[in-house]
């Protein structure tokens, strides 16, 4: 599957969340004190595993009004990101950003390695505004990385699919063991996407959308999203 194709990091739809708003980063957006400084709307930083391909990724979402510079400092005060718009972007700013860190195999950058790189802690986000105004906000990111869900899809009369998934509870085999909290699932097949809560363990695909699949072999995903924002990947297929 490409896994560019969608924003697969977004928020959840409003049913999972409750839960996304307790995620580090979210707030609401007010001016700061005295006028001088805007918070972020939305400052994230998470870990993605894809469980089938046995790589890791950090992705960052941030959102906030008019900026022009961004940049991301680490616990310790080193930079890790640094952005600047020019010209047209540096009058009228910018809004929404969102990228995703290489994904190497663990077989080719070490758990340890890049875990070291990436520490546990606040990263801070910090810019200015098209009108001088700092605009910064923080997020936690958390070695609390969850185990891809075993995953299955069954496809019945009248182009029915139903996807299940197990419960997810723990770290993946030789992760940082830490308490893991799934706090939602998200499946994806093709266009359709769908955030459920945790407490849910299949979705039923509408059938509409399975007629208009190709025949054959045909991919699909599910996250589990843990309570820091991490998120794992477990790939399938169903043939229809």
């Amino acid at each position: 599957m490409n896994r560019k194709r969608l924003l697969r990091f977004c928020v959840p739809a409003a049913p999972l969340l409750a839960g996304l708003a307790l995620l580090p980063g979210a707030g609401p957006s007010t001016q700061g004190p005295g006028g001088t400084e805007v918070p972020l709307d939305i400052a994230r930083i998470f870990f993605e595993f894809n469980s089938s391909a046995n790589d890791l990724g950090v992705h960052v979402v941030l959102d906030g009004e008019d900026w022009k510079t961004m940049k991301i400092v680490k616990p310790g005060g080193q930079t890790i990101f640094d952005v600047e718009g020019r010209q047209g972007y540096a009058q009228l700013g910018m809004t929404e950003l969102f990228f995703e860190g290489a994904e190497p195999t663990l077989d080719e950058v070490p758990l340890a390695d890049l875990l070291a790189l990436f520490p546990a802690g606040t990263y801070e986000f910090s810019g200015r505004t098209v009108d001088m105004l700092e605009i910064d906000g923080e997020a936690t990111l958390s070695h609390a990385i969850p185990d891809g869900p075993d995953v299955s899809a069954v496809v019945g009369p009248g182009n029915s699919l139903v996807i299940g998934w197990s419960p997810v509870t723990s770290p993946p085999p030789g992760f940082p063991d830490l308490p893991i909290d799934v706090v939602g699932f998200q499946v994806i097949v093709g266009s359709f996407q769908v955030t459920l809560p945790a407490t849910t363990f299949a979705v039923t695909v509408p059938p509409e959308f399975v007629t208009s699949l190709p025949s054959g072999t045909n991919p699909f995903e599910v996250l589990a999203i843990e309570a820091s924002g991490s998120q794992s990947i477990t790939e399938g297929t169903f043939v229809k």
